[in-house]
């Protein structure tokens, strides 16, 4: 097993209370539900953050959680959250060059442990539709409490659906005033298609301070509940 050292970010009482309300409403979607995936309709609509930040709250909860990132196009997870060296990724395990305990990490958050993705392969689609990655997520299910796998953008790549099979659930990430319900409602159908279980859906990006609707709501509701409560020291 590798160790490395998370590249932590700051996040403000609000954000926090919104990890910790999404990670309630999957614990209440059943005892069953233990390895979820999330994706999301386009590029660049935080589904990487909302993983990584979703698995933490887990792990802080005293849940043994494994993060595994299983974007293998396009990971962004290794130069974004890593210190340290980490020599093996998902990828090298599928192609059997190693076994799965060679790329998993054991982080510095405890009960906080991630698998990264990898060396680009060829044929990433194939790898994760394999027996391979299906005996992983089975062995993970049985090792972790709770297990996050970060995937592709559905709207880009047919991953997410792939990855979806193996879990027992996947959560779609959407970017607040970014996605046209077209594109969205797409996206929904392709998942089940393939049979994914939808959890539900996760708003990302929201701006609280500006103007339209979510801004309106969300900013009333968190000023006043959340202010009120903390006061003016959100370090509680």
């Amino acid at each position: 097993m590798q160790q490395f050292e998370i590249n932590k970010r700051d996040m403000d009482f609000r954000a926090k209370e919104a990890f910790k309300t999404l990670r309630t409403n999957i614990e209440f979607s059943g005892e069953d539900v233990k390895v979820i995936a999330l994706t999301s309709t386009t590029p660049n609509e935080g589904k990487s953050s909302i993983a990584f930040e979703l698995a933490t709250s887990f792990a802080q909860a005293g849940k043994r959680t494994l993060l595994i990132d299983a974007d293998l196009r396009k990971s962004v997870m290794r130069s974004r959250y890593k210190k340290g060296n980490v020599k093996y990724g998902l990828t090298n395990c599928l192609v059997g060059k190693k076994s799965f305990s060679d790329t998993l990490c054991e982080t510095d958050i405890p009960n906080f442990y991630m698998a990264f993705a990898g060396p680009v392969p060829p044929n990433p689609s194939e790898l994760l539709g394999g027996s391979k990655f299906k005996k992983i997520v089975d062995g993970c299910r049985n090792a972790f409490d709770m297990v996050i796998i970060d995937t592709p953008p559905i709207g880009s790549v047919i991953d997410a659906a792939i990855v979806a099979k193996a879990c027992d659930g996947i959560i779609l990430v959407m970017e607040a005033g970014a996605i046209s319900y077209r594109f969205a409602k797409k996206s929904k159908e392709q998942l089940e298609v393939a049979g994914a279980k939808i959890l539900g859906v996760v708003l990302n990006k929201v701006s609280i301070g500006g103007k339209g609707y979510y801004s309106k709501y969300y900013g009333k509701y968190y000023g006043k509940y959340y202010g009120d409560y903390y006061g003016s020291d959100s370090s509680k």
